[in-house]
């Protein structure tokens, strides 16, 4: 049997899948998590900086450098074991390391991650997140002391994950040491790889909703140029029903706004997608988290919906109302220029018809000059048959006055005939 060609790509795309596994972390452990994403056209960015800005960190503790253009790299950074990863719009780091500090989310646990390397960074940092890891207790209640001191009461979130392999509970706030604070308590004889699974949502949870939010700016902005263009909107189509309106100046006034409309659509159509791809993974990890409530505490799902959904609910009222105008200035636009056509359509009627008369006119009066050519040529052509027919006077024996009379029809008939003739030939 013939080989069978494989696709050039084939086993490339089969080892995506295989790329980024999940971390195992033992019990207890910590994890250092960070993301940095560029301010500005995060997406464009030069890749090749991230890539510098990882081998600084691996050089600092004499570890193996990935090879150039790699987008995830896994390897051991002192105690630590390294997970980096490179993505559309940011780059995530994920340090984790065997034991806990005596200290509860001890800010020398980030410092794996130096502020004068994380300041050399290309971007800035968009999510750093401190993760503490212990086994759950016999009773599972008698973590709650450790949990209202650890995070905010107010804010917590706390329920059993993975069909209770484990009790999370976090607080979305950045404390002090500017890290966001999520515990988990394993349940003995939970597997290291399902831990890791764990810590791994929790960082994408916090990402993804970073990134999701970050619409949430565009769109407040957005909001208020909207509420400035709305009114003058409006007011051009209410102008477009008024007869004394100019719809020349209308259709200029409204060209700019919808000039202005498609220009923000440009400006703004990228980060509502990614708004909109960002938010359904953050509900999607969510979900894969399996929750069960724990002890009549909030959940994650129900956190979302309290108090991260209104925020995408503002970034698709957002995106809905920029659609809507855009939709509202096309439709008037439409209106206005079938408007200004039919305008244009009865002055060109009107100049027509002025034309047909001044043709008329002209026409009369080419008649009019036409029949006094015709007496004039024949006055000047019976003067000179006239003359030359004076000598027949005599032979015919009549007056030069007879002789000129009867001359009169035959010289005004030929004259007519002639400029007749002339005319026919001009016209063909």
């Amino acid at each position: 049997m013939p080989p069978i060609d494989d696709h050039p790509l084939r086993y490339a795309l089969v080892n995506e899948l295989h790329a980024r596994p999940f971390p195992t972390l033992s019990v207890p452990s910590h994890a250092v998590y960070l993301a940095i994403k560029e301010p500005r056209d995060a997406a464009n960015r030069d890749h090749s900086a991230d890539h510098d800005h990882l081998c600084a960190l691996l050089e600092r503790h004499g570890a193996p450098l990935p090879q150039p253009g790699s987008t995830h790299y896994s390897g051991q950074i002192g105690r630590h074991a390294l997970k980096w990863e490179s993505h559309t719009e940011f780059v995530t780091y994920l340090a984790f390391a065997p034991g806990v500090s005596s200290r509860p989310f001890d800010p020398a646990e980030a410092e794996v991650f130096p502020a004068s390397w994380i300041e050399a960074a290309q971007g800035k940092r968009l999510a750093a997140v401190s993760i503490r890891i212990e086994e759950l207790p016999a009773d599972p209640a008698a973590i709650l002391p450790q949990i209202d001191d650890w995070l905010v009461p107010e804010s917590l979130v706390c329920a059993e994950v993975l069909d209770g392999a484990a009790v999370v509970a976090g607080d979305f706030r950045i404390d002090p040491a500017g890290q966001m604070r999520f515990a988990v308590f394993a349940r003995p004889g939970t597997g290291q790889g399902r831990i890791g699974r764990i810590v791994q949502r929790l960082c994408e949870i916090e990402t993804y909703r970073a990134m999701s939010m970050l619409g949430l700016g565009r769109a407040r902005l957005l909001a208020d140029r909207l509420n400035a263009l709305d009114p003058k909107l409006s007011h051009l189509v209410e102008a477009m029903t008024a007869e004394i309106s100019d719809a020349e100046s209308t259709l200029q006034e409204l060209l700019s706004i919808s000039a202005e409309l498609e220009a923000l659509a440009m400006q703004h159509s990228f980060r509502f997608s990614a708004t909109a791809a960002y938010e359904a993974i953050v509900h999607d990890r969510v979900e894969l988290m399996r929750e069960i409530r724990f002890e009549g505490r909030q959940k994650f799902a129900e956190f979302m919906l309290r108090r991260y959904d209104p925020a995408m609910r503002t970034v698709k009222s957002a995106e809905a109302r920029l659609n809507a105008m855009l939709e509202r200035a096309a439709r008037a636009g439409e209106l206005l220029r079938t408007r200004v056509d039919v305008e244009r359509q009865a002055q060109n009627q009107k100049l027509l018809e002025s034309m047909d008369r001044r043709a008329d006119l002209q026409l009369r009066l080419q008649n009019t000059v036409e029949g006094l050519s015709v007496v004039a040529i024949s006055y000047y052509a019976l003067n000179l048959a006239a003359y030359l027919a004076y000598p027949l006077t005599t032979v015919l024996g009549i007056g030069k006055d007879m002789l000129t009379a009867a001359l009169v029809p035959f010289v005004v008939l030929s004259v007519w005939a002639m400029v007749r003739a002339i005319r026919r030939g001009m016209g063909h």
